[in-house]
């Protein structure tokens, strides 16, 4: 059998042309897989390096906004001779339909892996219609 392998890289984000940036580091966009269920919807996000106390994630009227930050580690008394790996802070940005229900959103973060969980509003859901014989 063929082994395939496949090179992944981080995608630098564009700014948009009216932002400015108040930090001079790199912005990272994200790669995010989105799965919808019956009762909501999860996303996870590759987030490398950040953990719960440099990921921050806010939700304005609809647009909901993942950002993360990752400061460099350089082991102390070492000297770093070459870096290959880009660090740098994380952007996502994603627009919320009325069906989820905002108030019952849940984020868990594990080995720079973000995962959130958007519940379905109880209107949006699926639900399954009973069908009867009529006399």
């Amino acid at each position: 059998m063929a082994e395939t392998t496949k090179e992944i890289k981080k995608k630098e984000a564009k700014s948009p042309e009216r932002a400015e940036r108040t930090r001079s580091r790199r912005l990272y966009r994200p790669d995010v897989d989105i799965i919808e269920k019956d009762a909501e919807i999860v996303l996870i996000a590759d987030m490398p390096g950040v953990d719960e106390k440099s990921v921050d994630i806010t939700l304005e009227k609809n647009v909901l906004t993942i950002h993360g930050c990752v400061e460099p580690e350089v082991p102390e008394k070492l000297k770093l001779a070459e870096s290959e790996y880009g660090v740098g802070d994380y952007e996502r940005a994603f627009t919320l339909s009325d069906e989820i229900d905002r108030e019952k959103i849940q984020a868990t973060v594990k080995n720079g892996v973000l995962k959130l969980i958007l519940p379905k509003a109880e209107a949006a859901r699926a639900r399954k219609i009973e069908v009867k014989a009529e006399a």
